[in-house]
């Protein structure tokens, strides 16, 4: 089983105050910066969870992102920030929470200045990833792309895989199920065989890289009670859930992939107008 590194946070540099999980950029004992998400935060544990899951799962496929790793905050951490807001979601994110290696220097990505950067084969991957995972955060709005070095970075997976946000409606016809979200995918038009990224990603999530990447996911975020994430009775059981999910969900026939090849088609016959040609 391949394990996730965990450290010490030691300093708060940065609040990034962009979306609701309110992360900041946080100095590590022995780890260097990162950008951190809190537990504490209102979408609570779940949120992590998806971040190092699909962070993962972007791993095993070759995907451009940041190292993840776990920053534990210590009780006495955060004690002299002045903004009471931020030391409240420091106090109750003692513990486990989730970072991102911080990428100096990046940039937010833009399709029309950065396109360039993403070739058709490494968008029609990220396209595939986005719906298998149903991740509705990688529009032109808000691309969740960052730019480091003349590379794409993938960031932000925290509203992926919204089904565990109520297992018990998650039957299997809902775990198959297609993701008309995609349509609004930034990369979308751009991207190549969909098809050639099926197979390629199908083959590389064969075998226990499921469980492996799900098996990282420390018990104390599956199973925090205080933000609602307490639907099983051990973390195992939590992470087995979470292995049939994304089990079913990779085995054929996959509708996720006919509806966004479908929407890849749509997006080519009928590109969006331009801001200034709206009316």
């Amino acid at each position: 089983m391949t394990t996730l590194a965990t450290h010490a946070a030691t300093r708060y540099v940065q609040p990034l105050r962009e979306g609701g999980s309110l992360p900041a950029v946080v100095d590590t004992e022995t780890g260097g910066l990162f950008v951190v998400k809190f537990r504490g935060a209102g979408q609570g544990a779940r949120v992590l969870v998806a971040e190092l899951i699909v962070g993962r799962l972007a791993q095993r496929l070759g995907l451009p992102t940041p190292d993840l790793a776990l920053i534990d905050l210590s009780p006495r951490f955060g004690r002299s920030e002045p903004d009471p807001e931020i030391q409240e979601l420091l106090r109750r994110s003692h513990g486990l929470n989730v970072g991102l290696r911080y990428l100096d220097g990046a940039f937010n990505f833009d399709l029309a200045a950065a396109g360039d950067l993403v070739s058709a084969e490494l968008a029609a991957r990220i396209v595939w990833l986005d719906a298998y995972v149903t991740n509705p955060d990688r529009t032109h709005r808000n691309p969740n792309l960052m730019v480091s070095d003349r590379a794409p970075w993938l960031i932000d997976h925290g509203a992926a895989l919204y089904a565990h946000h109520d297992w018990d409606s998650v039957d299997d016809e809902r775990t198959r199920s297609r993701f008309p979200l995609i349509k609004s995918h930034v990369l979308l038009a751009s991207a190549g065989d969909l098809h050639a990224a099926d197979a390629f990603s199908v083959a590389a999530l064969a075998g226990d890289a499921i469980t492996d990447i799900v098996a990282a996911v420390p018990d104390a975020l599956l199973l925090d009670a205080a933000s609602g994430a307490d639907d099983f009775a051990s973390a195992d059981a939590a992470r087995d859930r979470y292995v049939r999910y994304l089990t079913a969900r990779l085995a054929a026939p996959r509708a996720f992939v006919d509806e966004a090849v479908a929407a890849q088609a749509q997006v080519r016959a009928n590109p969006p107008q331009h801001f200034k040609a709206r009316r």
